[in-house]
Formats: structure tokens, sequence, C-alpha cells
């Protein structure tokens, strides 16, 4: 086990490959599944958020660990779930995530240019229709199911991924206000950074997105 940011992270090493993995919410149990089968087949090292729920916990507030990427994401995500909660509450968790935040993203970004994919699971609310708005190039290959897709940062990845036989978004330059998610960070650091956001219970597309890509991208 690892400990990042106050949380704690199963690491899963296979081979030496420069690809890296990320699962970071804990009820999303189809993502945690598909990739557990993954880094048996495929090298590689990830990360898993050792965390029965969505949110962290750190009493007497909670947060969602997709917006603690940034200071201002995760301030804003804490006054949001804990409205009730006192500025020396939120501080503390600010101090906690913000000591090694750091070492949390260097433990994640592939070396060598190399690849991050992130697994997302979601529920009837969300979609890639969500997302088309604030991207900055979009590819509906399969419209019919718009809660399976990718959201991409590199523009080279896009040009591959619309290739495929699947919904794709490129997000290089995301619009709207900072919310501390992972991708936008990635985005700006430059960090080639793919999320299988998959609707919960469809393990067979959501593996098979992860497969497209490991046989697709450099």
């Amino acid at each position: 086990m690892k400990n990042y940011c106050g949380i704690r992270f199963q690491e899963i090493q296979n081979g030496k490959s420069n690809r890296r993995y990320f699962w970071i919410h804990g009820d999303e149990l189809t993502a945690r599944d598909v990739l557990l089968a993954h880094m048996k087949k495929f090298q590689g090292r990830a990360l898993l958020v050792d965390n029965p729920t969505r949110v962290i916990k750190m009493p007497p507030v909670e947060f969602d660990p997709n917006r603690m990427f940034t200071a201002v994401g995760l301030e804003r995500n804490l006054k949001r779930l804990n409205p009730n909660s006192t500025p020396e509450d939120r501080q503390r968790v600010l101090a906690v995530v913000g000591k090694d935040r750091e070492k949390l993203l260097r433990a994640l970004t592939p070396p060598g240019n190399g690849l991050l994919t992130v697994v997302h699971n979601n529920s009837r609310g969300y979609s890639v229709t969500d997302e088309v708005q604030i991207s900055n190039d979009v590819s509906l290959a399969a419209p019919d199911t718009p809660n399976d897709f990718m959201l991409c940062t590199d523009p080279k990845d896009f040009a591959l991924l619309r290739k495929s036989p699947f919904n794709v978004v490129l997000q290089s330059d995301p619009k709207g206000e900072e919310d501390g998610s992972f991708s936008r960070l990635a985005a700006g650091r430059k960090i080639r950074y793919v999320n299988i956001e998959c609707a919960k219970g469809r393990f067979d597309t959501q593996r098979s997105i992860m497969e497209w890509l490991e046989h697709n991208l450099p």
C-alpha cells in the first residue's frame, strides 16, 4: 500500500512499461474490476484507491478525490460538499492533501511521454453530451451509447482515437472554471491522459476500450 494526500492506494506493477493507470472513485466497481483484469494481461503500473465510497472522509468533512488536484478546486469542492464547514476544517484538509500532492502526481505521470489511462463509471445522469461544449474537438462514433466515451488531453492521441468505434472528446485546453479535476491538470501539464468513462456494469465495453488503447496508441 502507498499513502498519498492522506489517502491509501494499492499499487500494482507489471513489467517496466511506461503505461500508468489510475482508479480514484471507490464506488465505481466495474472500472476497478476492468483495471484489475487489465493489469494481469498488460504491462504498466496502476494505483487504485483503497476506499469504499466515492468521497474521501476526513472528519468532520469529506471531498471528491477527483477534485483534489489543485488547491482551488479542492477548496471549492469542500465548500460545496460541506456547506457548514469552518475555514479551519477546510484548511486542515488542504494542508494534508497539499503536503504531498506533487508526490502523487509524480507517481502517476508516465515517464518518457507515456500514456496515463484513468477509469471511471457513471450513472444515468452523466454522458459525453455533458462534455461537448467544454471540449476542443469531438467524435461521436457511437451516439446511441453516450455514457461510454473517452476524454483525452493530447491532440495527437485524439487524431488516433477518433478512428475508433467509440465516442471521444478532446480537452487539450478545457473551458470553464478550475474544478481540481485530474483531466484539467493533465491538460495544463501536457500529460498524455485518457479517461475511459463507461456506465456502471458495462465491463465488456470498458475492457474493450482499454484494449483498443493498448493496441492503437503508442
